[in-house]
């Protein structure tokens, strides 16, 4: 019975470390009940993070448990997605992780010919 309340213990810590491991840092884009026009931001240091939202608004948060995070400043709780892309707010506001697209390479330098 010891090895199975163990084990138990282990699989739930497992769950907790794991799903604070998610990375979330990152840019986001607001697709719903968007509070302006900007990008939103999380900065996230282990289930620590800090959120600053499409408005310009900051918030320090923290994950509370597996798959939710927790907004003091705008006293909200979120649900995040396994892979970290998007966080969906109490509120109904959706944030999608922002792709960024590298620059393209600079075009190749023209060639002159000279004329003889």
């Amino acid at each position: 019975m010891k090895v199975l309340a163990a084990s138990i213990f282990a699989f739930g810590a497992l769950v907790t470390t794991a799903s604070a491991q998610v990375p979330l840092s990152g840019q986001y884009q607001c697709l719903q009940n968007c509070a302006g026009p900007s990008l939103a931001f999380v900065t996230q240091s282990g289930s620590e993070l800090n959120l600053v939202n499409e408005a310009g608004q900051p918030s320090r948060a923290w994950i509370d448990y597996p798959g939710h995070i927790w907004a003091d400043h705008w006293d909200e709780g979120a649900i995040f997605s396994a892979d970290g892309l998007t966080i969906q707010f109490d509120n109904g506001t959706v944030w999608r992780r922002a792709v960024l697209l590298p620059m393209p390479p600079p075009p190749a330098p023209a060639v002159l010919q000279s004329r003889g």
